[in-house]
C-alpha cells in the first residue's frame, strides 16, 4: 500500500522575540530512535511537546512507494565511472583510465540475484558467535573487494539511515523548524554485547553523522522494548512488585531482560535479572526452510533454481517470511502452499501447479528447534527471578519473530500452566514442567506494534530517561593499586623496593567496586542506580623535578 514517508503533522515550535530582533527557540527537542537490527532496521521520531505521537518512517529508497515499518540491514558497493567533463578530462598519460566513484546500495535497492553484505551488525562483537549460515570468509572477501572494513560498512549503512531520516524530517517539519530544533538520536544495541562492541557501534554512528551535530545515546534493545510494552499494557494489569521478562525475538538474535515494577505513578522499574540472549532469531527459520527445500528438490535442482530462476526462489522465501512465519498455527492442521512459479510438477517432491505443498508437521519441524532455544533462554530468566523468591507475572513478546503465532502458542503452552491445569502440549525438559507447575501461571503478552516496539521504546527513552531506576552489572569493575607489603597477606616474591616511599611495596592489587555476582552472590549482578555514584578514595603520587635550568624538551 502506497503512503507518505512519515505521517507527521508538523508542530509549531514556540519562538520568542528579543530586543535585537533575533529568535529564541524553546528547549523542545525532536527525538529520533534508531533500531539497528541484524536483518531489518527501523527509525521512529517524536517531538518532545507531543511525546505520545511516536511516528514510524515507513517508506525507503528502492521501495517503490510500498510502506514498510523497517528496511533490510543490507549494503553493497558498486563502482561507477564519473562522466567526462572539462575538469575531469582523461589525458593520454593516464592510459585512458576514467575517474570512478564508489556508490552505495542499501535496503530495498537490490534485485533478488544481486550480492550484498548481510548481518554485518554481528561482526561488531567478536565475543559473540556467528550464525552458521553467516560466512566470515565470504564477508571478508566481499569487504576486501570493496576496500572496506566492517566498521566502514556499518558506518556507511548507518550513514544512509541518517541521511534518509534527516531528509524525511526536513520534508515533514520544514527546514526552518529543523534549523531551530535540537535533534537527539537514541541507538539500540543487544543486551549481551560487550563494552567494546557498544563502543564500536557508537563510533560507527558518530561517523555516520548521528553524533556530529546531535546528542547520541545507546539503549539495550530489550530495555527499549520494555519501555514501550509496559506503556501499552493496561494500567489495572500492573502492580508494584510484578516481574516481567521482556523477550525481544528479532531476525538474528533473541534478547531477554527481567524487570520489576517498583512504582506505578510515575511508572518506575528496576532490572530483576541480568540480560541474556542467543542466536535463535527468525533468520534461522529461513535457513531451515532453505534446507527443507534443498532436501525436497535435491541439490542440483535447487542450485539450478537459485541460479537460473532467482525470482522464483525469492518469491517462495518471501511468502515463507511474510505469511508462514507469522501466521502458522499448528492447531489448524492445514497444509501450507508455498509458491515457486515455474517449477515443473513433481509428485515426489510435493510440487503441484507451481506450489510446494508442506504439511503442518513439516512446518513444525522447521520451527521447533529454533523455538526450543528461545524457551531455554526464557527458562533461564524465569528461574533466575524465581530463585530470589519473586514471582514472574508475565512474558512480553516483541520483535519481528515475536509476532509469530506459533512462537506465542508454544510459550503459552510452556509457561501458562499451573499445578491445577493440564501439562503443556510440549515439554522440552521434564524438570522444567515440574518446576513450573510449582508456580502460578505466567501470562504471555504480545503488545501492540510488536515489530516496532524496540524503536518506539528508544524514542521513549530519549523523552524520559528516568523510568529505569537501577540496572544489573554484567561484569566485575575494579581498579588496580599498589600498597605496602604485608608478609601476612602478600607473597615475598611479589614485593619490590620503592625509592619514593622508602619501603617494600606490592603492585597490581585489585579493589573491586562492582560485582557481577551481586550483593547476595546470586549471579544477578550488583544493582546500579544512575542517580547514585560509586565513589572510592585513592591517591596518586607524582615525582616532581626541581631544576634551575628549563628546557622545552620533555624529560
Amino acid at each position: 500500500m502506497a503512503g507518505p514517508n512519515i505521517s507527521f503533522s508538523a508542530p509549531s515550535p514556540i519562538v520568542n522575540g528579543n530586543s535585537n530582533g533575533h529568535t529564541q527557540v524553546t528547549s523542545d527537542r525532536l527525538i529520533v530512535g534508531v533500531d539497528f537490527g541484524t536483518t531489518y532496521s527501523g527509525v521512529a521520531a517524536a517531538y518532545s511537546a507531543t511525546p505520545d505521537d511516536i511516528e514510524i518512517i515507513k517508506t525507503w529508497p528502492g521501495g517503490n512507494g510500498i510502506t514498510s515499518d523497517k528496511v533490510p540491514t543490507e549494503i553493497a558497493y558498486e563502482t561507477a565511472e564519473l562522466p567526462t567533463t572539462t575538469n575531469t578530462a582523461i589525458t593520454p598519460e593516464q592510459g585512458g583510465a576514467r575517474a570512478t566513484v564508489q556508490k552505495i546500495k542499501w535496503g530495498f535497492q537490490f534485485k533478488p540475484e544481486e550480492p550484498r553484505l548481510k548481518c554485518i551488525k554481528l561482526f561488531l562483537d567478536r565475543n559473540q558467535k556467528l550464525p552458521h549460515f553467516v560466512s566470515p570468509l565470504d564477508t571478508a572477501a566481499h569487504l576486501r573487494q570493496c576496500d572496506r572494513t566492517v566498521m566502514d560498512a556499518v558506518s556507511d549503512y548507518l550513514g544512509q539511515i541518517y541521511t534518509h531520516t534527516m531528509e524525511t524530517l526536513n520534508r515533514r517539519y520544514g527546514e526552518s523548524f529543523m534549523a531551530m530544533t535540537k535533534v537527539e538520536f537514541v541507538l539500540t544495541v543487544p543486551a549481551v554485547w560487550s563494552d567494546s562492541a557498544k563502543n564500536a557501534t557508537l563510533q560507527a554512528a558518530e561517523k555516520a553523522g548521528m553524533g556530529k551535530k546531535h546528542e547520541l545515546r545507546l539503549i539495550s534493545e530489550p530495555e527499549a522494548a520494555m519501555l514501550h510494552a509496559l506503556k501499552t499494557v493496561q494500567p489495572h494489569n500492573l502492580k508494584e512488585g510484578d516481574n516481567f521478562v521482556i523477550c525481544d525475538a528479532g531476525g538474528g538474535t533473541v534478547d531477554l531482560i527481567g524487570y520489576k515494577i517498583t512504582q506505578l505513578s510515575p511508572l518506575r522499574v528496576e532490572e530483576s535479572a541480568v540480560g541474556t540472549g542467543g542466536l535463535c532469531g527468525s533468520a534461522f527459520l529461513n535457513f531451515r526452510f532453505e534446507e527443507h527445500v534443498k532436501e525436497r528438490l535435491g541439490m542440483d535442482r535447487y542450485l539450478s533454481m537459485r541460479n537460473k530462476k532467482p525470482k522464483t526462489w525469492m518469491m517462495g522465501l518471501k511468502y515463507f517470511e511474510e505469511f508462514v512465519k507469522r501466521n502458522y498455527n499448528e492447531d489448524e492442521q492445514q497444509e501450507v502452499n508455498v509458491p515457486f512459479p515455474g517449477l515443473p510438477d513433481d509428485e515426489e517432491a510435493g510440487i503441484d501447479s507451481g506450489f510446494m505443498v508442506m504439511s503442518t508437521q513439516q512446518v513444525k519441524a522447521i520451527f521447533d528447534p529454533v523455538i526450543d532455544e528461545v524457551l531455554k533462554l526464557l527458562d533461564g530468566q524465569v528461574d533466575a527471578i524465581r530463585a530470589k523468591g519473586d514471582t514472574v507475572s508475565g512474558i512480553i513478546l516483541v520483535g519481528g519473530f515475536g509476532q509469530s503465532n506459533h512462537l506465542y502458542n508454544r510459550l503459552k503452552s510452556h509457561f501458562n500452566t499451573s499445578s491445577s491445569s493440564a501439562p503443556p502440549a510440549y515439554s522440552e525438559k521434564p524438570e522444567h514442567q515440574t518446576q513450573h507447575n510449582e508456580y502460578p501461571a505466567v501470562e504471555v503478552i504480545q503488545p501492540l506494534y510488536a515489530w516496532t516496539a524496540v524503536v518506539r521504546g528508544a524514542v521513549i527513552r530519549g523523552l524520559d530517561d528516568s523510568m529505569v531506576s537501577s540496572r544489573r552489572s554484567r561484569l566485575h569493575y575494579g581498579t588496580s593499586y599498589a600498597t605496602v607489603f604485608d608478609e601476612t597477606k602478600h607473597d615475598q616474591a611479589d614485593r619490590y623496593w620503592s625509592p619514593l616511599w622508602e619501603r617494600w611495596m606490592v603492585s597490581d592489587r585489585m579493589q573491586w567496586h562492582i560485582s557481577k555476582y551481586g550483593a547476595n552472590r546470586d549471579g544477578q549482578g550488583t544493582a546500579i542506580s544512575p542517580d547514585t555514584p560509586i565513589s572510592f578514595h585513592y591517591t596518586r603520587n607524582f615525582q616532581l623535578l626541581i631544576t634551575s635550568r628549563y628546557s622545552s624538551r620533555s624529560v
